[in-house]
């Protein structure tokens, strides 16, 4: 797709219905080559929308009116572009802790969970969080995370971690108030509510910060996984990160973790992991497909909001 091509489908599949701001600014986008073309000197993987407007946000730029974001990113594009190259979509977006609870629950406990792509590392505590599926509660933590359930064999409990370990290329510090104002920056402007469950996820990580590691998750995924406890299920996981590997790279990823000892849970786009078959999706939105160890189980929209398990 060009990059146009790419923000008009941001606005059409990602934004609408879930951020108006975001879903103007991206048809807005798409039509102004004076952007387009200062887009087109990034590196592909730094073009996306979400990095773009976030990295406006927290330079302090505005959002809510395209012809404003357009002058003030014109005008400030050297500052924007130095943050946009030094940057990436850290989303840690902790709703996406229900779509793994389902899974994580039916695996043996204890668990070791290794996130890969992990960012500040908030999804390594889905032990810790509460959960609404409809009218059904589960756990008694905090933040809870509110999910729209279809046919989901939801958990009575959440399961019991012993061990937790993340990696990323650029790990963020939860005890970084500048790390934290990038997590803030990455979500959507009318999104209040993710904004506060950010914040007491960040809470309880800051309690017992996760062991976090800079590597690649091909090449260092081995070594960090053979430090988990041996009395515990080893469970490597990723949400949204392998859109951002080249393809190459996914392959040798896919072999490496199935090589490991335990579980796999991948929450990905259907075309970045590759499955030969799946149902319809419940709606024209982005659904991402949550696996285990390669079987596809169930849609998921992007940010956990909701689950549509296969039936």
């Amino acid at each position: 797709m060009t990059i146009a091509d790419t923000y008009r489908e941001f606005a059409i599949r990602e934004a609408h219905g879930e951020s108006p701001a975001y879903e103007r600014l991206a048809h807005a986008v798409s039509r102004d080559e004076e952007i387009l073309t200062r887009l087109a000197g990034l590196p592909p993987g730094k073009r996306q929308p979400n990095l773009l407007f976030a990295v406006v946000r927290l330079l302090g730029g505005p959002v809510d009116d395209p012809a404003a974001f357009h002058d003030f990113t014109v005008a400030q594009w050297p500052a924007v572009v130095a943050q946009i190259r030094a940057r990436a979509t850290q989303t840690n977006e902790v709703g996406r802790c229900a779509a793994l609870l389902p899974v994580l629950a039916t695996l043996p406990g204890p668990l070791a969970l290794l996130d890969v792509g992990a960012s500040a590392g908030l999804c390594l505590y889905p032990d810790r969080y509460a959960y609404r599926y409809g009218d059904r509660l589960v756990g008694s933590g905090a933040p809870v995370l509110d999910c729209a359930a279809t046919g989901v064999p939801v958990p009575a409990v959440p399961p019991e971690v012993i061990w937790r370990a993340g990696m990323d290329l650029n790990p963020l510090d939860v005890t970084d108030p500048a790390d934290v104002a990038w997590l803030e920056a990455l979500i959507w402007p009318e999104h209040t509510h993710r904004r506060a469950r950010l914040r007491a996820a960040v809470a309880v990580a800051q309690a017992e910060p996760p062991l976090l590691v800079r590597g690649d998750l091909v090449d260092d995924l081995p070594a960090l996984a053979a430090r988990a406890p041996a009395d515990a299920t080893l469970v490597v996981f990723h949400t949204s990160v392998l859109y951002q590997v080249p393809a190459a790279g996914r392959e040798r990823f896919t072999e490496t973790v199935r090589a490991l000892p335990g579980h796999w849970i991948s929450v990905e786009t259907p075309d970045v992991v590759g499955f030969d078959s799946l149902p319809a999706p419940p709606d024209g939105g982005l659904h991402n497909v949550l696996a285990l160890d390669g079987t596809p189980l169930a849609w998921v929209r992007g940010h956990g909001q909701s689950i549509t398990w296969f039936g």
